[in-house]
């Protein structure tokens, strides 16, 4: 939402407003940091070698700027996960520099260095078995991290190590103070930055040696692979509230993971940047490409490709980490070591969520889910926006439009589905107001530069901000959640933080001011990018209070940061009801997957302006294959539920609805996966296929798991779509109709409203719910539908994940049942993947249909608990389709399927 939206009246306008005021966001050329980084010539810093000291914990030495005398601190540390760490900070620093807390899971694991050559003007020292290599060069100072004696990495090529030491204030009427060069002061509009520690800045130029490929560093409109920045704006790192944002733009939006992922055909590496201020990050291929071309690089001669990148924060130290793959399964794994691996959602999260800003009142809501209901559509969270409040006071209700909410809750609980509230952090100054006096009397609000609590405006109008980065807040916070506390709630209402950025609609940039004050003395500049993942973090940690730590909690947040993914969900903001915001919403949500944030997505639909009955089916069909689905829409907007436009419509959205369920099983693993070892949902074709180029800018298409190939319609009135096939030596079975077309191929097929490309790769097995019911909770009664698509050999391969949906019980008791799925010529096999689990669901096989079956067998026998048994089964030979049927086979037993 946004200031635009927010004069709270009734009536108001569908457009979405122009870019109102053209000078409410910085670029480049507004941010005084950036602008000395880029015009300071190289710096010529030299690394003491004989300062070289070997501890536990790594390597350390100081470097040495002649002309300035300042001396830095070297830092490089080892992890045993696969990583290295380079930190640089200030030997002498007047006072400590803000270094990132609570987004490490942990202190790492560190290997030991030696040192394994020392020459005239270098140092190498290496760790493990010796392959990788850190080369330091004395001066100009140069760190080179080499794999294999090749080197990889490169810190301070062209000098451009930057490092702004902290300054006592200049006294008063000195040339300093003075400033007209944004050092101590700077303005943007008619805001007025003050800077206690002066510039404090830093930056660091890398190159990533024969790597042209880079992706992450969400969160912004464009696409997947990184553009070259060259003469043009850099990415920024910077949480904002983006209303409508422009598409194809190098913007900061409402989060920032500061982690980028390089890809060459048999290489993966990822940088991470651990640092919270405003951050600008420029990249250049070489040799350069063609600034707009968005197809992937051609091929050239044999001229050594690299890109370069320059990193350049705005405070803080530098603290980079180096996650050294090789691949990319290992790079995932070596970030969710750092940061955290994605939180197992309860079940019902991977259902449909039902949203509107805002449903009105209770019998709109009860009006909504019988609606879902009447039309045969399942659901399973509706969600209620600001005006479910008192007088927009969050853990309020407003007392006409919600007079009885725990009995609302229990309407719905009764089809055992959810609510979803939404609380922000600002809070309404109100002295008559109980949360306000105690977060105001026991220090909870964020200050201003004098020491006074900082107001700003939100939706309730004058406001102050709750400070998450102080643990006793957080736990303040935590303990509203009660039920004590927050009166009207129930055990089955969960959570969406909103406007968390934080969103200050009179403030810079629509956010809070810089040079406020948090926990700790320290500036809002240092922490900024994680003002929304310390209240995520409150907020979950009140919904895990209120349960005594046995329910998995559901919170969505629209800001986040590296470490987020711990916690729960995000969104893509307020997208528009366009078919360029659903093309974008596919790279946007790859981005956030490759960064960690596995559980994603936009908002169907489109947030603002209404969509066109095509663009709704479209954006449905989209969003039942992305993590996180929920329909949204703005207050101003006309009422969009599935059924409202026709029965076309309505049979196209129940499908794609219908569909999702159905894959829940599926789903439900790949989270099960991502939690355990930090594999993504849905990710972009060259992780699954790293050393086929033509896939690696490819963002139109994607993969769910390693067994379904989608790709979203998101053109208007198209009659036929090209998919690209990949892998040279891969079948893929079209779904829909068992036709098998092979890898390395592009194919066209016709395309209708009700057509949703999705293809099944040869050697995988996919498990289905044969039905769905009216929400995940009915799931249980449907048996499983295993699809098993051959590879060229004849084998296939999989995996079923289950537990309760909804407790800690398979981390605390092993209560879980994790299932094998594994077919030769012969048969199928089903086998525990994990012994240590035991979990009784009573859930059933029923079917089992074998794509690529190129013969009729003569019989199938099922052979379990020492018995053999004959089955029926249906061949067609026109579709190479087994279909074995009627087996009612256990989820939890092993078991045979014998094809003679």
């Amino acid at each position: 939402m946004n200031q635009q939206m927010a004069e709270d009246k009734e009536e108001t306008t569908s457009v979405v407003p122009e870019n109102e005021d053209k000078q409410k966001y910085k670029t480049s050329e507004h941010i005084a940091f950036y602008r000395r980084h880029k015009l300071r010539q190289a710096v010529k810093y030299c690394a003491l070698l004989d300062s070289l000291v070997l501890t536990q914990k790594g390597a350390c030495m100081e470097l040495f700027e002649p002309k300035s005398k300042l001396r830095l601190l070297l830092q490089v540390n080892a992890i045993k996960n696969g990583s290295m760490r380079l930190m640089i900070d200030e030997v002498h620093p007047i006072k400590e520099r803000y270094q990132v807390p609570d987004v490490l899971i942990g202190e790492p694991v560190h290997e030991h260095f030696r040192v394994a050559e020392k020459g005239m003007d270098s140092v190498t020292i290496t760790w493990g078995i010796g392959l990788y290599q850190v080369r330091i060069y004395e001066c100009p100072f140069k760190l080179e991290l080499l794999c294999k004696d090749e080197v990889t990495v490169t810190f301070n090529p062209d000098g451009r190590l930057f490092f702004e030491p902290l300054q006592e204030p200049p006294r008063p009427g000195s040339a300093l103070n003075q400033d007209h060069t944004g050092l101590w002061q700077e303005t943007f509009g008619q805001f007025v930055d003050i800077k206690a520690n002066g510039p404090s800045s830093v930056g660091l130029d890398i190159r990533l040696h024969e790597f042209s490929n880079v992706y992450g560093i969400p969160e912004h409109a464009d696409n997947l692979r990184l553009k070259d920045t060259s003469g043009g704006e850099p990415y920024r790192l910077y949480n904002l509230d983006v209303f409508a944002y422009d598409i194809d733009s190098r913007l900061g939006l409402y989060g920032s993971i500061p982690l980028l992922l390089a890809h060459k055909c048999n290489s993966t590496i990822g940088l991470f940047w651990l640092n919270a201020s405003e951050t600008l990050v420029d990249v250049q291929y070489t040799p350069n490409e063609n600034e707009g071309d968005e197809g992937p690089p051609v091929k050239r001669s044999r001229k050594v490709h690299h890109t370069d990148l320059h990193w350049i924060s705005e405070s803080g130290m530098i603290d980079c980490f180096v996650l050294l793959g090789p691949s990319p399964s290992q790079t995932f794994s070596q970030f969710a070591q750092l940061t955290g691996y994605q939180a197992l959602p309860p079940l019902f999260s991977l259902g449909y969520h039902q949203c509107r800003w805002n449903y009105e009142d209770e019998a709109d809501v009860k009006s909504v889910d019988a609606g879902f209901d009447l039309h045969n559509i399942p659901y399973d969270v509706i969600w209620l926006d600001i005006e479910h409040t008192d007088g927009k006071r969050y853990f309020t209700w407003d007392p006409k439009r919600f007079p009885s909410p725990v009995g609302l809750q229990k309407h719905i609980a009764e089809k055992k589905r959810k609510l979803v509230v939404i609380s922000d952090p600002h809070i309404k100054v109100d002295p008559s107001w109980p949360f306000y006096c105690e977060a105001k009397d026991g220090g909870h609000f964020v200050r201003d530069r004098n020491g006074t609590v900082y107001t700003g405006t939100c939706w309730p109008g004058e406001s102050s901000y709750l400070d998450f980065s102080c643990p006793h807040t957080r736990s303040w916070y935590a303990r509203w959640y009660s039920f004590d506390m927050y009166k009207g709630s129930t055990e089955s209402l969960f959570v969406w933080n909103d406007m968390n950025e934080p969103s200050v609609f009179s403030g810079p940039e629509q956010t809070i001011p810089k040079d406020t004050i948090h926990h700790g003395g320290w500036e809002h500049r240092e922490l900024h990018n994680l003002y929304g993942f310390y209240q995520h973090m409150a907020t979950v940690e009140g919904l895990m209070t209120r349960s005594g730590g046995t329910e998995r909690p559901f919170v969505l947040s629209r800001s986040f940061f590296a470490g987020s993914q711990r916690l729960g969900a995000v969104w893509t903001g307020d997208n528009v009801a366009t078919l360029e915001y659903l093309k974008i919403s596919i790279p946007m949500l790859l981005s956030l997957s490759v960064a960690g944030i596995a559980f994603c997505g936009a908002d169907v639909g489109g947030f603002v302006k209404d969509p066109e009955p095509e663009l709704l089916v479209r954006w449905y069909q989209a969003g039942a294959f992305q993590p996180f689905f929920r329909g949204h829409s703005d207050k101003s907007t006309k009422r969009r539920e599935p059924w409202l436009f026709g029965d076309a419509v309505t049979t196209a959205i129940r499908s794609a609805i219908e569909q999702r369920y159905c894959l829940l099983p599926y789903w439900y693993t790949l989270f099960y996966l991502a939690h355990t070892f930090a594999q993504p949902p849905i990710r972009p074709l060259w992780v699954e296929f790293p050393e086929e180029e033509r896939t690696f800018a490819v963002d139109s298409q994607y993969m769910i798991g390693s067994a379904l190939l989608v790709c979203p319609v998101t053109a208007a009135g198209i009659k036929e779509i090209t998919i690209s096939f990949p892998g040279s030596n891969e079948l893929w079975y079209d779904v829909h109709t068992a036709l098998v077309y092979r890898g390395y191929s592009d194919q066209t097929f016709p395309v209708t409203l009700d057509t949703v490309p999705l293809f099944q790769r040869g050697g995988t097995v996919v498990p289905r719910r044969t039905g769905c019911g009216s929400c995940t909770a009915d799931l249980q009664q449907f048996p499983i539908n295993l699809t098993v698509a051959l590879d060229h050999k004849g084998c296939a391969e999989g995996l079923s994940y289950q537990d309760d949906g909804h407790s800690f019980d398979y981390r605390d008791i092993k209560k879980f049942s994790f299932r094998r799925f594994l077919m030769k010529p012969g048969g199928l096999a089903c086998r525990s993947a994990d012994e240590d689990g035991s979990f009784s669901s009573e859930c059933l096989v029923q079917f089992v249909v074998i794509l690529g079956m190129r013969k009729k067998p003569s019989e199938v026998t099922v052979h379990t608990s020492g018995f053999q048994i004959p089955v029926n089964f249906q061949y067609e030979e026109a579709f190479n389709k087994l279909t074995i049927g009627d087996l009612d086979l256990s989820m939890e037993g092993d078991w045979d399927i014998r094809i003679q």
